[in-house]
């Protein structure tokens, strides 16, 4: 089912906050070298809950920063709802997801670079991790 107009502003409006909110939490953790961005959030059509996939670089980090983010959930939506209190009348739920999209890719482009063809043999990439 596609997403409708409201659902696709108020995940771009989540989107930009949330990818602020993660980096300044980080570098007031004092956890330099980390990248988080925000690739995408989802929004359920009755705006109860919002889906965010999260990227981290470089990505041996990943598991310890998204417990992270998972620990501190309640503040992230607080503050959430601060800066969105003018647009929204209820901050969705969050929930947050690694976006692994970009190894995914990774791993094809270096399959494909080597001797190995993942086209002839598809066993050779990992599978998806479904969310």
């Amino acid at each position: 089912m596609e997403e409708t107009n409201r659902q696709k502003k108020i995940g771009g409006l989540l989107q930009k906050d949330l990818a602020d909110i993660l980096q300044n939490s980080l570098r007031e953790s004092g956890r330099t070298g980390i990248l988080v961005s925000v690739s995408k959030v989802r929004v359920t059509t009755d705006l109860s809950i919002a889906k965010a996939y999260v990227s981290i670089f470089p990505s041996k980090h990943q598991q310890e920063v998204i417990e992270e983010i998972n620990e501190n959930k309640s503040q992230i939506k607080h503050e959430m709802a601060q800066r969105t209190r003018h647009q929204l009348r209820k901050m969705p739920d969050l929930s947050f997801y690694i976006d692994d999209s970009l190894e995914y890719i990774d791993g094809i482009e270096k399959s494909i670079k080597g001797k190995e063809d993942p086209v002839a043999n598809p066993d050779l990439l990992d599978k998806r991790k479904k969310s």
